[in-house]
């Protein structure tokens, strides 16, 4: 036997168990109940009329703009946020008032910490000197000569176009 002639037996007992069971289901269906489908092609109409019927009654739907498109920009900003009560309004505003969050409420807690700006005094930088590359620089300051490009990329302004042409006495950032 072969692997297609295993795989055909394996679809024809798969398609014998279906029809056993559709008998089953057909001897225990009630004689007033609807005849069962017949083809698949009766399912596929009746799914489709149904489709079609649930279509009909749902909404109409407003197309969504494009950001290229006119309706897109006849659509208003959203609204902006109201302006938080100043700590000092809040002690003198009447009882059940809007309630200033503490660092032990579980408001406080809720609301993310901004990030905090990194302090210039981290900043690393590094002075080209005669014979650098950005690679020979990545390995010796970064541990890592494949982060070149990071470096690079970090310093594009100071480097220009080409990653190849560093001078001596470029003040270059490090990451």
């Amino acid at each position: 036997m072969g692997l297609f002639d295993f795989l055909k037996s394996d679809k024809k007992k798969a398609h014998d168990a279906a029809e056993k069971a559709k008998e089953q289901i057909e001897q225990q269906a009630p004689a007033a109940a609807t005849p069962p489908a017949s083809s698949a092609a009766d399912a596929a109409s009746a799914t489709r009329a149904a489709a079609e019927r649930m279509a009909a009654a749902a909404p109409p739907r407003p197309a969504t703009p494009t950001p290229s498109s006119a309706a897109h920009k006849a659509v208003p900003a959203p609204p902006k946020p109201a302006p938080m009560p100043k700590p000092g309004a809040a002690a003198s505003a009447a009882p059940g008032a809007a309630h200033t969050p503490t660092p032990a409420s579980a408001a406080h807690k809720a609301v993310p910490a901004a990030p905090k700006p990194a302090p210039a005094a981290k900043r690393r930088t590094y002075t080209v000197k005669p014979g650098d590359s950005l690679s020979a620089i990545a390995r010796r300051e970064l541990g890592n000569e494949g982060r070149w490009r990071e470096l690079y990329a970090m310093n594009k302004g100071v480097v220009g176009s080409n990653p190849d042409l560093i001078r001596p006495g470029m003040v270059l950032t490090l990451p």
